[in-house]
């Protein structure tokens, strides 16, 4: 009995060894994965835009003596940023640094991901500027248009590319959005890789060319350190519908229309844009395409073979009249309401050659943006009193999809990719929070979750990462005259008018005697009723009396250190008194 107990004791040890020896071997293949980093410099990682904001996406690498950029995007400006025609990011940091930069790879030809290259071109020079097709042929024609066409050089990449520097390695993964050729780019650093999405999602039933997701899970055998990933639809729960689905709804909508078809949706959009045209010339249709960032597109894409469609099929606005009502589509701008746009003016008949017909089938392949909804409203509202059919997108007409990843396919991106850790970006804060969370449900670690802003260095080194010194990249306001940016004070001073309104203090002087020859005058426009505030521009004229007076009774009193002794001394008390910082203007009369 005893010798069978040590048998069944000898077979359970025999048994457990093996277990432990299978283990050991398990144990040793998994920290053959990990791979040991031995760089003598950091890797930083900034982005100088789309952090915290939709729009004019710029992010940067660095290692040692190298910088390469990833997209060049613009942010264009809000309702109450009037005058503005363009927000750019401070490229101050790449202008210190100019020796270093090495190349600027665009993701797709989105101007949110390539419309500051103009602007960019005029602070640096970028040596050469790599895009997939589309993006390239559309970069081109934009600097053409600013008379930058010797500035830099565009080249085209194709999905197989490899572009190597001295520290880094670039290639490409193709993955899907609205627009042709978009691309992931991935770069191998001397601290391990880095993946950038761009803009993306995961569309199983694509307009254009398959996302990659064989190459995606590639990169994820070789390890990704860091994933850059888009967060705007980071709050939207479930997958994001497929274009095909859309692209059939309109169709249906085509069939129903009994007389003239308008519609609007974004310019953007290349891939829908390119679908509508097909489906009417399929119903012989012709098309009148009314606004010029559409039509720049449809140019641009026809050039490049997209769309095979005979030049008879299109028309001029003028030409609109000579067709059957049942024979026309027009093609237009306007879908979030801007007033300028071809929609707006439709409503307001100011448009040219075009008028409102009752039985007008008006389509708004769109949804509003945030803030845009009372005006889409506005224009629907226009339009319906004009006899015209409205269709928006909604739960009984599809019309609409997003081009980026919800939370769903967000969850496959890291699931393939498996980074360690994860910055997430484009996208307002509330997104970029939420992103970062998903993550942390898939397999991040909440501490390898960076939720930074525009400027924030990530700073990684052999397995680490920090947050390093800030760089400066606050928002530039482009006025539509200047390429630079320097008419930036002068828009800031705008919206500080807006605001805030402003003061002139005309003051009265003897330069020969040093000493002031009348009370201080105050004028307020648009910050405060002077005539209901004596009691403070009593005040004021005794603190504006005093700056100067001091001024005048310095060793070197000059004309600047009056204008800057009143502004110093009298901004403090308005704020204090009335909760405002309005411009201070001093207006020096000098007695001769």
């Amino acid at each position: 009995m005893t010798e069978n107990k040590n048998i069944q004791v000898s077979t359970l040890v025999s048994e457990l060894e093996k277990r432990i020896e299978v283990k050991k071997i398990e144990v040793k293949k998994e920290v053959i994965k990990i791979k040991i980093y031995d760089a003598p410099h950091p890797t930083s990682i900034f982005a100088l835009g789309g952090l915290e904001e939709i729009g004019k996406n710029t992010y940067c690498i660095e290692y040692d003596d190298e910088i390469i950029m990833l997209d060049a995007g613009v942010k264009f400006p809000n309702s109450t940023q009037l005058g503005v025609s363009a927000v750019v990011p401070d490229y101050s940091y790449l202008v210190e640094n100019k020796a270093k930069l090495k190349g600027l790879f665009i993701t797709h030809g989105h101007e949110d991901h390539i419309g500051g290259i103009p602007y960019l071109l005029q602070n640096v020079t970028v040596p050469v500027i790599y895009a997939p097709p589309l993006a390239a042929a559309l970069i081109r024609d934009r600097i053409k248009e600013f008379k930058l066409q010797d500035a830099t050089v565009v080249r085209d990449y194709e999905p197989d590319d490899i572009y190597a520097t001295k520290h880094f390695k670039i290639e490409f993964c193709a993955i899907n959005h609205s627009i042709p050729d978009s691309f992931g780019i991935r770069v191998e650093t001397p601290n391990g890789a880095i993946f950038s999405t761009g803009d993306y999602k995961f569309d199983w039933t694509p307009l254009g060319h398959n996302a990659n997701i064989g190459k995606l899970a590639e990169f994820g055998k070789e390890g990704v350190e860091l994933l850059m990933a888009d967060s705007t639809n980071a709050e939207v729960e479930g997958y994001t519908l497929d274009e095909k689905k859309v692209i059939a709804n309109i169709n249906n909508l085509f069939l129903k229309a009994k007389g003239r078809i308008i519609i609007s949706s974004f310019a953007s959009n290349v891939h829908r844009l390119q679908h509508i045209v097909e489906i009417a010339n399929k119903y012989g249709r012709r098309i009148a395409i009314l606004g010029r960032s559409i039509e720049r597109i449809i140019k641009i894409i026809r050039q490049m073979g997209h769309m095979e469609i005979n030049d008879k099929m299109f028309i001029k606005a003028s030409d609109i009249d000579n067709y059957p009502k049942n024979q026309i589509m027009i093609l237009c701008t306007g879908s979030q309401g801007e007033p300028m746009a071809a929609l707006s003016r439709i409503s307001r008949n100011e448009f040219p050659n075009v008028s409102l017909i009752p039985g007008d089938t008006v389509i708004l392949s769109s949804s509003p943006i945030p803030g845009n909804r009372a005006d889409v409203e506005l224009i629907v509202n226009k339009l319906s009193r004009l006899g015209a059919i409205v269709i928006e997108n909604g739960p009984e007409n599809r019309i609409h999809t997003s081009g980026h990843a919800s939370q769903e396919e967000q969850k496959v991106l890291f699931t393939l990719l498996k980074p360690k850790f994860f910055m997430p970006m484009h996208g307002e804060y509330r997104m970029l929070k939420t992103h970062g969370e998903t993550a942390t449900k898939v397999n991040v670690k909440p501490q390898n979750v960076f939720v930074v802003a525009n400027g924030d260095k990530i700073v990684m080194h052999n397995g680490a990462a920090t947050i390093g010194k800030r760089v400066e990249a606050d928002a530039v306001f482009i006025d539509g005259k200047d390429l630079s940016g320097q008419a930036n004070n002068v828009i800031r001073e705008r919206n500080i008018l807006s605001r805030d309104g402003l003061i002139a203090v005309i003051i009265s002087i003897d330069s020969q005697k040093n000493k002031l020859t009348a009370n201080p005058r105050i004028i307020s426009r648009g910050s405060f009723y002077v005539k209901d505030s004596a009691s403070t521009i009593s005040e004021i004229i005794s603190i504006v009396s005093d700056a100067v007076t001091g001024v005048l009774n310095s060793p070197k009193p000059t004309f600047g250190g009056i204008k800057n002794a009143v502004k110093e001394s009298l901004s403090p008390y308005i704020f204090r008194v009335k909760k405002r910082n309005p411009l201070i203007i001093p207006v020096i009369l000098n007695k001769k």
